[in-house]
Order: structure tokens, then C-alpha cells, then sequence
């Protein structure tokens, strides 16, 4: 079988323009004050940066609207290592995993005719797609699955913050910091580790993202029997 999938950048957009709409998200369980709160935006920030440095793995998931496109993700990322989890843009839906420098993509059928066309839609049903995580086409999806990358890259993207009330996410006591001209309002975590908590964002690029679960073991194994994809290319 040969077919020149189109190039996943067109349904998973840049790094970038994720974290422009994350903004940042995290949660902790301690219940002492950590200072933040009498913090300027700028120096709450810069401790949430410090903070989450250190993290050993996260969860990730939510929704957001990305050009008009919705995106949903619900992604376990382990520092250094990799992530696995679901990512559903428009409607096309894919599993993914990253560990040992490959990515690995299950998709719906949906995905794969978008992706590869009927034909090869019918033959790549159920199967796992294996590329290296350097591969152009797999770019952007290797992006969603590095937590040190994802987390610096969604608290660098802001423009001037404000403090909004001091608030809880569920259980956990957070400040907020308000970026208006972007719509959106960031909560950190105001005891114990100062986490990112949730993004709640406004306007037609409108979603929440939540970062939680610090910390909590996270395993990663290659599936079983994946296909690599430039043999496909090839025709081998």
C-alpha cells in the first residue's frame, strides 16, 4: 500500500497557537499559602514557571476553539519522556502516544480517509501509525505531548494581566490574572505549589483547559504492532 498523507499541520494547529489559547492550567492538593497572592502578575507568573520546571508529569484536558476549529483534548504527559491521550479536532478523532523519540497515532476512520484518502482509510482501520517524533508530518502532535515545551509556551503567552478576584477551582484556593485584550482569565494555584489550575477564555475562541494531576505516575509503552509509516510512503 502507498499514500502521501496531507500534512497533519492542517488539522492540529501550531504550538504556538495552543498555548496563545491555553494560557496555562494546574492544581495542588497542599493547603498552606505560598506567597502568590500578594504577587503582581508578572511575579506570579514567574513563580507558576518556576513551579511547574520541576514537575514530574501532568494532566492535560479540556476544549477550546482554535481559527473555528474545536479542539478537544484529555492528554497524560510525562516529563522528558512523552504523553499519550486523545486529541479530537472537528470532529476527527485520534489516539496518540510519544515515547522512545516516536510517535504513535490510532485513528478514527473519519481521521484516516482525511488524512490518507478511502482507500487506505479501510486498510489502516484500527491499526496504529508509528512515525519519529521529528517527522514534519507528526510535528504537531509531538508538540501536544511535551509537558516542559506545552507548559512554558502557554505561560509565555499573554499580554498585559491583571489580577482578578481571588477565587477556588474546586477544592483548591487560586488568584487569578485577567489578559483582556485576549479574553481570558488564568487561575494559579495560591497554596501549597503554585500551579497553573484552569484557563477559562471568552469570545469565539472560546474554552476551558484544566492542567492537573502533578506529579502522579504516568506510564508509556509503545503499542503493539504499530505500522511505520514511511514504509507506507514507499510502498515497501
Amino acid at each position: 500500500m502507498r499514500f502521501r498523507p496531507q500534512p497533519i499541520g492542517v488539522l492540529l494547529p501550531s504550538l504556538a497557537l495552543v498555548a496563545t489559547l491555553l494560557a496555562g492550567c494546574g492544581s495542588s492538593s497542599s493547603s498552606s499559602g505560598n506567597g502568590v497572592a500578594s504577587k503582581t502578575p508578572t511575579q506570579i507568573i514567574a513563580a507558576a514557571k518556576a513551579a511547574t520546571a520541576g514537575a514530574v508529569s501532568a494532566h492535560v484536558a479540556g476544549s477550546i476553539v482554535s481559527e473555528g476549529k474545536p479542539i478537544a483534548l484529555d492528554m497524560e504527559l510525562l516529563a522528558n519522556k512523552g504523553g499519550k491521550g486523545r486529541i479530537t479536532v472537528e470532529g476527527l478523532t485520534v489516539n496518540l502516544i510519544e515515547v522512545d523519540k516516536a510517535v504513535y497515532i490510532n485513528g478514527s476512520t473519519a481521521f484516516y480517509k482525511h488524512l490518507a484518502g478511502s482507500a487506505a482509510a479501510t486498510l489502516l482501520q484500527g491499526k496504529w501509525l508509528k512515525a519519529p517524533a521529528s517527522s514534519q508530518n507528526f510535528a504537531s502532535f509531538s508538540a501536544l505531548t511535551d509537558l516542559g515545551k506545552l507548559v512554558d509556551s502557554t505561560l509565555a503567552a499573554h499580554g498585559s494581566l491583571t489580577r482578578a478576584k481571588d477565587s477556588t477551582v474546586g477544592a483548591q484556593k487560586v488568584v487569578g490574572l485577567t489578559d483582556a485584550a485576549k479574553g481570558g482569565t488564568l487561575y494559579v494555584a495560591s497554596t501549597g505549589a503554585p500551579y497553573p489550575v484552569e484557563l477559562v477564555k471568552t469570545g469565539a475562541d472560546g474554552g476551558k483547559i484544566v492542567f492537573d494531576r502533578w506529579n502522579k505516575p504516568v506510564t508509556l509503552a509503545p503499542p503493539a504492532n504499530s505500522v511505520n509509516i514511511n514504509q507506507l510512503q514507499s510502498g515497501h
